[in-house]
C-alpha cells in the first residue's frame, strides 16, 4: 500500500473504525489471486447500477468492510481457519494486566513444562517529542514568502515546502503544516498545543525507542534547504521536549531493554508493556488451564461476532440495507440456538450473544471430548467466516442501489464495475 493511498484509506478508519492489523491482513499470491477471481464472477453476474454518491453510505459501505475484516481476523487468531484449532487455542495470563497484557505465541504442540515467567517493568519505551514555542494565535511575524525545512527520519530526509502569505496568522499557518505532515505519512504525527490562547506545533514520532548507534528518532533543521530558511528557528520545531528511550525490563532477575513496549518473550507469549511494576514486585506469566484456554477462546469469537452485529445494527435508521445483514446475522446464530445455549451461549433479541460464564466453564469442565462438545461453535464460527468473506469482498451488496440494467442472460462478460465503487470512493474528492 503506497503512502498516498495509506493517507486515504487511514482517513475513513481514524473517523470511523480503527482496525489493528494483523498477520492475517498478508496474503499469498495465491490469495490474492483467489480474490480476484471472486471479483471478477462477482462482476460478471452483476447488473449495472447508477454510482453511489452519497457520504454517508460511502462511510457505511467502509464501516461494514472493516468489521467484516475485524471478525474474520478475530477468528483467524483463535485459530478457526485450521481444523479444531478452534478448540486447541492456548491462552496465556497475567497476574497483572493493568501492567503487562501477555498473549500466547508459540506452536500449536506447545512444549511440555512451560515454566512461568517474572517480568518487572522499570521503564516503558518512549516516542521522540518535539513542541515548538506557544505563540500568540495573531498576524505572523514571519514574512511573506517560500519557505521550506527538512526532516530526517530512518535514514531518509523529507523536505516541507510551504508559503506564508500577508495577513497569515499563526494559527492557520501552524495548521497547514499540521496538515502537511500529517498527510505525507512518514512516520511523525503532527498536532497543536493550546495554552492561554497560544498555540504551538508538537511533532510526535510513531516509533518508541532509539535506533541504533543514534541519539534521535528524528530532527528537523532547514540550514541545507532549498527556499528560505527561518521557519525551523520561528516555530521552535527543532527543540526536543522528550527525548525517545527504550523500555527497560527485568525477565526473571535479569537485566533486559526493547526498543518497544511489544515484544516476545522466548517465543513463546507476545508481551504488552502497559505501565511500572512496583519495586520488587513481578509480574507473572504462563499458560492457562486447557478449560480456561477454550473459555476464553469462546468469549473472544462471541465478542467479535457480538462487534459485528451492532456495528451493523448502528445503521438501522439511515441505511435500509443494514436490516439485511443484522437478519442474516441472526440467522446464523438461530440455526446454532439450541447447542449455543446448552454451552452458555443465549441469543439476545437484538441479535448479540450474551455468555454465562458458570454454564460455559460447567460444560467444558465435564466435557470427555472437546471437539465433540463444543462441534456445533466450530460450525457456528465456519458461518460466520463465510459471511465476514462475502461483506468483505462486498460491502456494497448491503448498500440500496438504483438498478439501471440487467446483463443480457448468457452473453456476460467480466467487467470492473461492481466493487470497483468502493475502491473509488475512497480516493472521490480526495485526489
Amino acid at each position: 500500500m503506497g503512502p498516498v493511498m495509506n493517507a486515504v484509506y487511514n482517513n475513513y478508519l481514524t473517523a470511523y473504525t480503527p482496525k489493528p492489523l494483523t498477520k492475517y491482513d498478508a496474503h499469498k499470491k495465491s490469495e490474492l489471486r483467489s480474490v480476484y477471481n471472486s471479483i471478477v464472477k462477482l462482476n460478471k453476474d452483476a447488473p449495472w447500477y447508477l454510482p453511489t454518491t452519497s457520504k454517508e453510505t460511502q462511510n457505511y459501505a467502509v464501516d461494514l468492510k472493516e468489521n467484516a475484516r475485524g471478525l474474520h481476523n478475530t477468528i483467524a487468531q483463535l485459530g478457526g481457519l485450521e481444523k479444531d484449532g478452534l478448540f486447541s487455542k492456548k491462552s496465556a495470563y497475567s497476574s497483572n494486566e493493568d501492567i503487562v497484557e501477555a498473549t500466547y505465541s508459540g506452536p500449536e504442540k506447545q512444549p511440555e513444562n512451560i515454566p512461568e515467567i517474572q517480568l518487572e517493568v522499570r521503564s516503558l519505551a518512549a516516542s521522540q517529542e518535539n513542541l515548538g514555542l506557544f505563540l500568540p494565535g495573531g498576524s505572523s511575524s514571519l514574512e511573506s514568502d517560500s519557505y521550506s525545512f527538512d526532516i530526517s527520519i530512518n535514514d531518509m530526509n523529507y523536505e516541507f515546502q510551504f508559503t506564508v502569505s500577508e495577513r497569515e496568522t499563526n494559527r492557520e499557518v501552524q495548521e497547514r503544516l499540521e496538515r502537511l505532515i500529517n498527510n505525507s505519512d512518514i512516520g511523525i504525527r503532527a498536532s497543536l498545543v493550546e495554552s492561554e490562547g497560544r498555540t504551538s506545533l508538537r511533532l510526535t514520532s510513531e516509533a518508541t525507542g532509539l535506533p541504533s548507534g543514534k541519539k534521535d528518532i528524528f530532527t528537523v533543521s532547514d540550514h541545507h534547504t532549498s527556499m528560505t530558511a527561518g521557519a525551523v528557528e520561528y516555530f521552535g520545531l527543532d527543540y526536543v521536549s522528550r527525548e525517545a528511550s527504550n523500555a527497560e525490563v527485568l525477565i526473571n532477575g535479569q537485566g533486559h531493554t526493547s526498543p518497544t513496549n511489544r515484544f516476545t518473550l522466548d517465543k513463546l507469549f507476545e508481551v504488552q508493556l502497559k505501565g511500572l511494576s512496583p519495586e520488587g514486585e513481578p509480574v507473572k506469566i504462563g499458560l492457562k488451564t486447557d478449560i480456561e484456554s477454550l473459555t476464553d477462546n469462546v468469549s473472544h469469537l462471541v465478542g467479535g461476532y457480538n462487534e459485528f452485529v451492532r456495528a451493523a445494527s448502528s445503521y438501522l435508521e439511515t441505511q435500509s440495507k443494514s436490516r439485511q445483514l443484522v437478519h442474516e446475522l441472526k440467522g446464523i446464530a438461530s440455526v446454532y440456538h439450541n447447542s449455543l445455549h446448552t454451552m452458555g451461549l443465549n441469543l439476545e433479541n437484538d441479535g448479540t450473544l450474551a455468555i454465562d460464564q458458570d454454564v460455559l466453564q460447567q460444560t467444558a469442565a465435564r466435557s470427555s471430548d472437546i471437539t465433540e462438545t463444543f462441534g456445533s461453535l466450530k460450525g457456528f464460527s465456519n458461518m460466520l467466516l463465510r459471511k465476514s468473506r462475502q461483506v468483505s469482498l462486498n460491502p456494497m451488496d448491503y448498500v440500496e442501489k438504483i438498478i439501471v440494467a440487467y446483463k443480457k442472460p448468457g452473453n456476460n462478460f467480466p467487467n470492473p464495475y461492481v466493487t470497483s465503487a468502493y475502491s473509488g470512493m475512497m480516493f472521490d474528492g480526495y485526489c
